[in-house]
């Protein structure tokens, strides 16, 4: 793994809300912590609610962890746009966060229960 990426079991159960809606919750979610950024949740697509999420043609790529896809949040207000990511075939140094959803906190809440 880079020496800069960590990734861990994240404590506690988690929760990601999106305009008034829970999309998810977990107890199996990883924290991935990325040089000075903040920590990030990831959480497993088996515990979210997948139906509410639309694949759009976005990507980006990151030296250390791949390519990104994202995700728009249909929600009663509108779409969120882009507001999702997750590596769909992540370098083997970051191979836990396959299967895992990140969430823009600017566009969603993310908190710990």
């Amino acid at each position: 793994m880079a020496d800069h990426i960590n990734i861990r079991q994240a404590p506690g159960t988690w929760v990601v809300r999106a305009a008034g809606a829970v999309l998810g919750e977990s107890q199996n979610a990883l924290e991935l912590t990325e040089g000075s950024y903040p920590p990030v949740i990831y959480f497993p697509r088996g515990d979210i609610a997948m139906a509410f999420l639309d694949q759009t043609e976005k990507t980006s790529h990151c030296p250390h962890k791949g390519d990104a896809s994202y995700f728009t949040i249909e929600g009663k207000s509108g779409p969120l746009t882009d507001a999702a990511w997750s590596y769909e075939d992540p370098k083997d140094a970051v191979a836990a966060i396959k299967d895992h959803l990140a969430f823009y906190t600017d566009r969603v809440t993310v908190e710990q229960l």
